[in-house]
């Protein structure tokens, strides 16, 4: 799904590459080959009592209470600045609180608008979008876990909001040796579905390994709030959305190829406009959109 170039000096700026019609085709094949995720018992046989869980102990959190307007927690999250090339996405990224504030009610709000006020230059001439991407690099890193955010993603061709992970090593490394760890991605034209996927050494990109959840009933995720979160443990990460498991994953899946997700990675929230995968907006998308997001948490079991 992504490659990866240093950004901003100490910043790093990792950047998404989708071909559209190889993803599609990969997560249905995915969704058939991971829907059942449970081994049965032999004949006869019973289950001995599992031994009580461990109490979960609160690695990081953000609840995003404060001031409406005020900044992301400095201490818990930088803001990356830049646009994106190798995506072809059409925003540039702003620090501050131009474009990533609390509203006030206890929600982080990234917005991405339809507007150039600092005369941002893109890939592609003059910047048409400005949003806002953070990410927890230098500040919290993390091995294995219970990883969930509580968000409500924005409605509209084009719109390509995320929250993902990428290896601590990543600046030593680069991608996709660092590994990266996709907990949600949602586009525009997939409305009802959102995206779990694994990316590192010979399968990245449109060949990461991955699934799809989709919403009964032709519901949008645009909606209301979901819960996106993975269970992470040694060779073995696990998704779910609402609580509803759709997709395990363990070095079996791989083929062979090296599993880079036994080490600690951090946290990033962003919300593209445009690029390779979701297609540009058009006259039918709405701005400003709206990324919200209740809270981040990330518990262990140490």
């Amino acid at each position: 799904m992504t490659v990866h170039l240093p950004h901003r000096a100490v910043r790093t700026h990792a950047v998404r590459t989708h071909s559209r019609r190889r993803r599609t085709a990969l997560y249905a094949a995915s969704l058939l080959c991971c829907s059942a995720v449970l081994t049965a018992l032999p004949g006869g046989a019973s289950a001995a009592p599992a031994p009580a869980p461990a109490p979960a102990a609160v690695a990081f959190a953000d609840e995003f209470d404060g001031p409406a307007g005020a900044a992301v927690d400095g201490s818990k999250w930088q803001l990356e600045t830049g646009d994106n090339v190798n995506n072809h996405e059409r925003q540039y990224y702003t620090g501050g609180n131009s474009n990533a504030a609390l509203d006030g009610q206890g929600n982080l709000v990234i917005t991405a608008r339809k507007e150039n006020p600092g005369n941002y230059q893109c890939w592609y001439g003059s910047c048409e979008y400005t949003s806002a991407r953070l990410n927890t690099s230098g500040k919290f890193a993390a091995a294995y876990g219970h990883v969930e955010a509580r968000v409500k993603v924005p409605r509209g061709q084009g719109m390509w909001p995320a929250f993902w992970m990428l290896g601590d090593d990543f600046g030593n490394v680069g991608w996709p040796q660092s590994g990266e760890i996709d907990v949600m991605e949602n586009v525009g034209f997939e409305p009802g579905t959102v995206h779990g996927t694994l990316h590192g050494p010979g399968y990245s990109g449109a060949d990461g390994i991955g699934a799809g959840y989709t919403l009964p009933n032709g519901a949008a995720f645009a909606d209301d709030f979901h819960t996106f979160a993975v269970d992470w443990a040694p060779d073995s990460i696990t998704w779910s959305v609402d609580g509803n498991v759709f997709q395990r994953r363990t070095p079996a899946d791989l083929g062979g190829k090296e599993w880079v997700f036994n080490k600690p990675f951090f946290l990033i929230l962003n919300l593209a406009v445009g690029g390779y995968w979701p297609g540009d907006p058009d006259g039918s998308t709405a701005f400003p959109a709206q990324l919200v997001v209740d809270y981040v948490r990330v518990t262990t079991n140490d």
